[in-house]
Parts: C-alpha cells; sequence; structure tokens
C-alpha cells in the first residue's frame, strides 16, 4: 500500500494535501472539459484513500476511488455490479485517459462522460 501511496505523489495529477474546496477550485479556474487531479480523500478511511476530481462541462465531479483489501485492488465510485478493479491508482488514470469516464450527477441523475485529459495542480 505504501509503496503505491509512493508511486502517486509523482504523478503530474497527484495532489497529496489538497481540500476539497482548492482541487474544485483550480479546476474551475483551468475550464477545461476533462481536467482532473486526484487527492486525498477528506475523511482517513483506509476503503476510499483518494477522490479523482473532474470538470466537465462547467461543472466538477468528486469521483471515489475505493481500495478493496480482499484483492489489493482500486475502483471508482459507489460499488456495484460488474465494475472494474484496477492494480493501481495510476492504472485508473491511465484507462479514463483512453477511455470514457461516465459521470453521474447526484442531484439530477443525468449522466455525462469525458476521458481525462488535462492534469491540473492546485
Amino acid at each position: 500500500y505504501f509503496t503505491m501511496l509512493h508511486y502517486v505523489y509523482h504523478k503530474p495529477w497527484f495532489a497529496s494535501q489538497c481540500d476539497r474546496k482548492t482541487a474544485d477550485d483550480a479546476l474551475l479556474r483551468s475550464n477545461k472539459d476533462g481536467a482532473f487531479m486526484v487527492r486525498k480523500s477528506s475523511g482517513q478511511d483506509v476503503q476510499q484513500p483518494y477522490t479523482l476530481v473532474v470538470f466537465y462541462n462547467g461543472r466538477v465531479y468528486n469521483i471515489p476511488i475505493r481500495f478493496v483489501p480482499s484483492t489489493k485492488q482500486y475502483a471508482l465510485g459507489r460499488e456495484k455490479k460488474g465494475e472494474e478493479f484496477f492494480s493501481s491508482v495510476s492504472s485508473i488514470i491511465e484507462n479514463h485517459q483512453k477511455n470514457l469516464l461516465v459521470l453521474i450527477d447526484s442531484q439530477s441523475n443525468t449522466k455525462d462522460a469525458t476521458k481525462l485529459f488535462f492534469p491540473v495542480k492546485p
């Protein structure tokens, strides 16, 4: 787990000690669809160590990155049937730089999708 942690620190999209507001503001300022970063999650939850923050269509989405201890893998968002698992946070990012990431607006329950294009640092 700690080697994984060490690995993400050097990535252009990783903002370690960044809180939600700082991350949201940085992405809103970038104003680019597909701008993104990964920050440490606000809660000290081992099962949800990081949050993927994505800007699309004028909105910022905060998507939890879950750690699954039984398989030592990572998954995005809430637990669901048929979800994809990844060996590292980096492989989640690499996957969604090539493949669309579905964004769900929890208020209106609408769906959008984008790829991760622009790494942003706060």
